[in-house]
C-alpha cells in the first residue's frame, strides 16, 4: 500500500503534537505538586512553631494557676480549721450549759408524785 508524503507528514505531526502536549501537561502537573509540597512544608513549620509557643504559654499559665490554687487551699484550710475549733468550743459550751439546765429543771420539779395515796 502506498501512502503519500503529505499524509505521512500530517500523521507524524499529529503524533508529535500529542506527545508534546502530553509531556507539557505532565511537567505542569509535576510543577504544581512540587509547589503544593513546598507550601505544605513551610505551612507545617509555621504551625509547629505556633504550636510550640502556645504550648509554652499554656504551661506557664498552668503553673501560675497551680501555685495560686495551692495558696488558696492552704489559706482556706487554715480558716476552716479555725472555724472548726471555734464551733467545737461553742458546742462544748452549749453542752455544758445544757447539763446544768437539766439539773436545775430537775431540782425545780422535785421528786415525782405518786397517784396512789397510802391510807391509814
Amino acid at each position: 500500500m502506498f501512502v503519500s508524503a503529505e499524509t505521512l507528514t500530517i500523521v507524524l505531526s499529529a503524533v508529535g503534537l500529542l506527545l508534546t502536549l502530553g509531556s507539557i501537561m505532565c511537567a505542569g502537573f509535576a510543577w504544581c505538586i512540587r509547589r503544593i509540597d513546598g507550601f505544605e512544608r513551610s505551612l507545617g513549620a509555621r504551625i509547629d512553631g505556633v504550636d510550640d509557643k502556645l504550648g509554652a504559654r499554656i504551661d506557664g499559665v498552668d503553673d501560675k494557676l497551680g501555685a495560686r490554687i495551692d495558696g488558696l487551699e492552704e489559706r482556706l484550710g487554715a480558716r476552716i480549721d479555725g472555724v472548726e475549733r471555734s464551733l467545737g468550743a461553742r458546742i462544748d459550751g452549749v453542752a455544758a450549759d445544757m447539763v446544768e439546765l437539766k439539773v436545775a429543771v430537775a431540782r425545780l420539779e422535785g421528786p415525782q408524785r405518786h397517784l396512789i395515796v397510802a391510807s391509814r
